[in-house]
C-alpha cells in the first residue's frame, strides 16, 4: 500500500518535470508558455462566470419558488402507478442542471432512506447514469462562443432520459423492493 501511496504523490512532480524538459529539449520558451496558459486560462474563467451565474440564479429560484414541489405532486399520482418513488423526482429534474446541486440532493435522499434503501440505490445509480446536460452546454459553448446549439440540447436531454429511465428499470430489477 505504501508503493502505491508513493507513486501518486511523485506522479504529478514527475509529470511536471517530463513536460519541461520535453520543452527544453525542443528549445521551448517553457516559463513564457506557461505563464500565457496561465492568462488564458484566467480569461476562460471570466467569460464563463456570466453562464454560470445564470445557472446558479436558475436554479435557485426552481427550488426557492416551490415550482419544484408543486411538479412533484402534480406528477405523484403517475409516478406512484409505475413504481417510481416520488422523492427521486427532484434529483432527476436537477441533475441535467447542476451536478452539485444533484448530489446535495443525492446526500439528502441517502440521508434520510439509508444507502442500502431503493430510494438510496436508485439516487446513486441516477447520479451516475447521467450528466449535467444543461451545465456541460452553457459552459462549454458558451466558452467557445457557440450560440446556436443545434441538436446538442435534444440528444443530451435525451441520454438523460434515458439514463434516468434505465436507472428505475435496472435497481428495480436488482434490488427489488
Amino acid at each position: 500500500m505504501s508503493f502505491i501511496s508513493t507513486i501518486s504523490s511523485w506522479m504529478i512532480p514527475l509529470i511536471i518535470l517530463i513536460v519541461l524538459i520535453s520543452a527544453s529539449w525542443k528549445k521551448l520558451p517553457s516559463y513564457e508558455l506557461f505563464v500565457e496558459g496561465g492568462k488564458e486560462g484566467i480569461q476562460m474563467a471570466f467569460s464563463l462566470l456570466p453562464f454560470l451565474l445564470g445557472m446558479m440564479v436558475s436554479i435557485a429560484i426552481l427550488r426557492g419558488s416551490g415550482a419544484l414541489d408543486a411538479f412533484i405532486s402534480m406528477l405523484s399520482p403517475l409516478l406512484q402507478a409505475f413504481g417510481v418513488p416520488p422523492d427521486i423526482v427532484p434529483l432527476s429534474i436537477i441533475r441535467p442542471i447542476s451536478g452539485t446541486a444533484a448530489l446535495g440532493m443525492t446526500t439528502e435522499l441517502i440521508n434520510t432512506h439509508g444507502p442500502d434503501s431503493f430510494i438510496g440505490r436508485l439516487a446513486s445509480t441516477m447520479q451516475g447514469s447521467t450528466d449535467t446536460t444543461l451545465y456541460i452546454i452553457t459552459v462549454y459553448f458558451g466558452a467557445v462562443g457557440i450560440r446556436r446549439m443545434g441538436d446538442a440540447l435534444k440528444v443530451g436531454l435525451l441520454a438523460d432520459l434515458i439514463g434516468i429511465i434505465a436507472s428505475i428499470v435496472i435497481v428495480t430489477i436488482v434490488f427489488a423492493r
